[in-house]
């Protein structure tokens, strides 16, 4: 829901707007904050949840120790989008750099006291998380108020921020269909290899593939902000063959990155896996499951680049649709009839998932790249 303030504020910043930046970030805040009660009542009733999904009692126990740690974290999550995508669309990128950088080494001290000194294990770990996300709140917040470079655009809290609600829970809520559909679909896959026969080994081998995605993935998200951010701006600013060029450049430049990134994971394919685990079990499985992943990175290398283009131009709505039909009406499907009925497993599984992917992303292609940006001023 917070990427409604990623098109809202680059859009202004990029109109010279100014004020109006503090004011949607409040806005998103008071939104997000009232969106995460619902979501904690979810995480703490996760057990029975996990458990009517079919999921083991052992797993669901172990799930849900961890999300109970996480639900401090929701309500960061409530403020620090909104505060990333206020700075993001000023361009202002280092200190939030610099600030989860600082805060990362403070996690990983605080993970192993947490962790191995006091023996809390999984609660521990996610307890962590929660406090790392509050201090990275903090840091950026106090940033704002001291900065220079934000004094045009937050001029303190200000009454606006409770007119417009409505309208900006209706924007908020097609990005967070979009973004939701998203983000669920692949934890979807790693929820169906659960089902399997021998999903001990699946698991195994799927998050070491997730972890390796995730890790690449945030150069995406980079690019994803990059794209929203300069699309937004020159959108607002009025000018269309900026904003054309933009993303042509963004794009390219993402995919050829992932491309690089593919090709280092397939030629590592048969190593790769001992920098989570030492068995020679799961690495073989991971080995087995690189080629997709590679296919998975290339994809991720151009989708969340689209991604960020339409929420730069307020499509979120259209995005919405387009993940609705291409994951949940084609990817899941296939993937579960190339898993179970045609008993390829976790490959299968995956392999209809990316094929719902390559559709969705070469529908925002031939969208993107037929839009007519003069009427998009």
């Amino acid at each position: 829901m917070g990427s409604a303030v990623e098109t809202l504020c680059g859009q202004a910043f990029g109109a010279r707007k100014y004020d109006m930046l503090g004011v949607y970030l409040q806005r998103s805040a008071i939104v997000l904050l009232v969106t995460a009660i619902p979501i904690t009542i979810i995480y703490v009733f996760s057990k029975p949840i996990l458990i009517s999904l079919g999921q083991s009692p052992s797993m669901a126990s172990a799930a849900s120790l961890f999300v109970y740690g996480l639900i401090p974290q929701v309500f960061a999550y409530a403020i620090n989008f909104p505060i990333q995508k206020f700075l993001q669309a000023q361009s202002i990128v280092a200190p939030s750099a610099y600030i989860s950088a600082g805060t990362l080494v403070v996690h990983l001290v605080l993970s192993w006291i947490m962790v191995y000194k006091f023996g809390l294990g999984l609660l521990g770990a996610s307890l962590t998380l929660s406090l790392s996300w509050w201090i990275i709140v903090v840091g950026q917040f106090v940033y704002i108020l001291m900065s220079h470079r934000c004094k045009a655009t937050w001029t303190g809290f200000n009454s606006m921020a409770f007119g417009g609600l409505w309208e900006f829970v209706k924007l908020s809520s097609g990005s967070a269909v979009m973004l939701c559909l998203e983000s669920w679909y692949f934890q979807i896959l790693v929820l169906i290899a659960g089902l399997l026969e021998n999903p001990e080994l699946a698991l195994d081998a799927l998050s070491v593939c997730m972890g390796i995605n995730g890790m690449l993935f945030m150069v995406s998200v980079g690019f994803n902000a990059a794209a929203s951010v300069r699309v937004g701006n020159e959108l607002g600013a009025g000018n269309p063959k900026a904003a054309a060029f933009s993303v042509l450049t963004v794009t390219t430049v993402s995919f050829l990155i992932a491309l690089v990134e593919a090709m280092i994971v397939l030629s590592a394919r048969h190593v790769i896996s001992y920098t989570f685990t030492g068995g020679e079990t799961v690495a073989n499985a991971v080995s087995d499951l690189c080629p997709l992943l590679a296919i998975t990175i290339i994809l991720n290398g151009i989708q969340p680049v689209l991604s960020g283009v339409a929420v730069g131009c307020g499509w979120q709505a259209y995005v919405a649709y387009v993940n609705v039909g291409c994951y949940y009406i084609v990817g899941i499907p296939l993937g579960f009839l190339l898993g179970f009925h045609f008993k390829l497993g976790v490959k299968g599984i995956w392999s209809g998932m990316i094929g719902g992917t390559g559709m969705q992303t070469f529908i925002l292609l031939w969208s993107t790249f037929r839009t007519d940006w003069n009427k998009e001023v």
